[in-house]
C-alpha cells in the first residue's frame, strides 16, 4: 500500500525531548502527539489582540474573585498531555496548579482565549477545543480572528452542550456570565484597522 508523503512525519519527538526543549530557553512550545510547535513570536496583530484581551479582562475582573492570565501560563489538558499555552485565560476562586515536570499548569480555568493564526486556526477550532472541553471548570472559549474583526464564542450550557455565537460587529459586547463581566469587541481590536 502506497503512503502519501504528506502523511509521513519528518520527526517524532518523545515527551522527554519536548521537555528538554521547553526548559532550554524562554520560548514556549506545545507538544502534539510527537510533534513540537513553537508558540512564541506571533504577528503584530496577534500581539496587539492578546494584550488587549488580557487588559480588558483584568480591568473587567478588578476587585472580584477571578484573575486573568497571559500566554505565559500553561493550561493542563487532561486528554492531551502535557499542557497548552492559550493566549489568555481566567480562573476564579482558589487558583489550582499542577506541576508538570517543572511547569506550573493551571488546572481550573473558567475562560480560555485563543487568537487565531493561519497555521493554528483549524487546530484551535477542533483538537484544542476538544482538549479544553475535558477541563471540568471551563465555561467559555473564545476564538479571536486577527485578520478581520470576528470572534467565535463557545459557552457551556446547563445541559453540558456547547453553544456557539459568532460576532463580527465592533460595537457588540461578548457577555461572560460566569465571570460577571463582558468584553467589548472594540476593546479586543483597539489599535487595529481592517480593509473595508
Amino acid at each position: 500500500m502506497a503512503t502519501n508523503p504528506k502523511d509521513v512525519r519528518q520527526n517524532y519527538y518523545s515527551l522527554d525531548e519536548y521537555f528538554a526543549l521547553e526548559h532550554a530557553g524562554d520560548a514556549r512550545y506545545e507538544y502534539w502527539d510527537g510533534e513540537i510547535y513553537c508558540m512564541s513570536g506571533g504577528s503584530r496583530a496577534h500581539g496587539i489582540i492578546s494584550v488587549n484581551v488580557v487588559v480588558a479582562l483584568a480591568n473587567g475582573l478588578r476587585g472580584g474573585r477571578c484573575r486573568a492570565f497571559t500566554a505565559d501560563t500553561a493550561i493542563w489538558t487532561p486528554t492531551l498531555p502535557p499542557y497548552r499555552y492559550p493566549d489568555a485565560s481566567v480562573a476564579c476562586g482558589e487558583l489550582q496548579f499542577k506541576n508538570v515536570r517543572g511547569v506550573d499548569a493551571l488546572i481550573n480555568p473558567v475562560l480560555i482565549v485563543e487568537v487565531l493564526s493561519p497555521s493554528s486556526a483549524a487546530r484551535d477550532h477542533e483538537d484544542k477545543f476538544a482538549a479544553y472541553q475535558a477541563i471540568t471548570s471551563l465555561r467559555d472559549y473564545l476564538l479571536v480572528a486577527q485578520d478581520v474583526a470576528r470572534v467565535t464564542h463557545y459557552t457551556q450550557r446547563a445541559d453540558d452542550a456547547w453553544a456557539r455565537r459568532d460576532t463580527a460587529d465592533l460595537d457588540a459586547t461578548l457577555p461572560l456570565a460566569q465571570l460577571h463581566c463582558e468584553l467589548r469587541m472594540c476593546d479586543i481590536y483597539e489599535g487595529l484597522t481592517f480593509p473595508a
